[in-house]
């Protein structure tokens, strides 16, 4: 297989973690004799700087005529006071919008050596294992009118969707949940906004396509308790832009660092980019200790999502469980015991045993 990857490191810790995610991709490619081919162009802050806008035409057009894009992370205060269109974050945005990507999924686990982590009790996310969908495209971040008036004293966002873009969200999750426990939780807030009654109607509308799903009806302030009292609750959860976006945050806690958070931003093509759910982390940026993995279980979500290559995310996947069997962890991850260790070093141990297992797989096939 030959895919090109378009990686766009951005700001802070960004630029080392999209490195560990290269390192991982060359050991599957080696392994498994495929070709990846990589190439970087800047995003963020980083792109500000250097082009004065967040998002450079280049970048675009590259990721365009990319498989799939890989982005570490932007953002930073140095950027803080810049007008709006000059923030990093814009960058994001938009690159979201010109390349249609309209669901964002976050896989949530809790690994069983990160569970004393957690600020939740053991035994109330133990088991955790959970899929938010969220819609990525409408919702207040989307809508116009958006602005301030009355000479700054009133201000106005808009929530705005339409059917059809509440529809392909709405069968992206169910699609999801075929593939899992066959359970759908749909958030809204439809006791107050008119959208959420639509959105609502549509989940009603959609079930009848997929028989097996059993379908729960959620509020999202409700769903907030929940994830937090009793997390093991939900598989599939699915869920307007603002929604999504506050609730995959929370539910970082299940893993106890947001440095094990994956996601991944699809269109109907196969087309996504991939991200890790944490931040740029300026304050460590720079020392070789931030947490790659998941800029790695990213690039997971890449083989399995934009390739269809099962079985190669499922080993990055088991690299990591592993690893974090073994005892080793990076800073962030509080373990009552074990070995701490920095980015490359981490890195290493899980191109280690991706090259080590898939080679004993191999022997062992051919042997067989």
């Amino acid at each position: 297989m030959d895919k090109k990857i378009v990686l766009l490191p951005g700001d802070g810790i960004g630029q080392e973690v999209i490195h560990s995610a290269k390192e991982i991709l060359h050991a599957v490619a080696q392994e498994f004799k495929h070709t990846f081919t990589f190439e970087s162009h800047d995003i963020g802050g980083t792109a500000v700087d250097l082009h004065g806008t967040p998002l450079p035409d280049s970048t675009v057009e590259a990721c365009k005529k990319a498989d799939a894009v890989l982005l570490g992370a932007v953002g930073g205060p140095k950027w803080d006071l810049n007008p709006s269109h000059l923030r990093p974050e814009k960058g994001l945005l938009g690159i979201r919008k010109e390349l249609g990507l309209f669901a964002n999924l976050r896989p949530i686990k809790g690994f069983k050596k990160l569970l004393p982590s957690s600020p939740l009790k053991q035994e109330v996310i133990e088991g955790s294992d959970l899929l938010i969908v969220r819609e990525l495209t409408g919702g207040l971040y989307f809508g116009t009118p958006s602005e301030r008036r009355e000479n700054g004293n009133s201000v106005v966002d808009t929530l705005f969707y339409t059917r059809k873009e509440i529809e392909r969200i709405v069968d992206k999750a169910f699609q999801a949940a075929m593939k899992r426990k066959k359970q759908l939780t749909s958030v809204d807030k439809a006791n107050v906004l008119e959208s959420s009654k639509l959105w609502r109607e549509i989940v009603e509308e959609k079930k009848a396509a997929y028989p097996e799903v059993v379908v729960q009806h959620m509020l999202v302030d409700s769903t907030a308790m929940k994830l937090i009292t009793n997390p093991s609750q939900f598989d599939v959860i699915v869920t307007e832009n603002m929604f999504g976006d506050i609730l995959s945050d929370e539910a970082s806690v299940l893993t106890g660092s947001l440095g094990m958070l994956p996601s991944a931003s699809l269109r109907d093509d196969g087309v996504g980019l991939y991200e890790p759910v944490h931040g740029s982390a300026p304050d460590i940026a720079g020392q070789g200790i931030a947490n790659p993995l998941a800029m790695i279980l990213s690039a997971a979500l890449m083989l399995r999502y934009s390739f269809g290559l099962e079985e190669e995310a499922k080993l990055v996947e088991d690299a990591v469980q592993s690893i974090l069997d073994e005892g080793y962890h990076t800073p962030d991850l509080k373990m009552e015991s074990g070995v701490t260790v920095g980015t490359s070093e981490m890195t290493r141990l899980i191109a280690d045993y991706i090259q080590t297992r898939n080679a004993s797989s191999c022997i062992l096939s051919c042997y067989i």
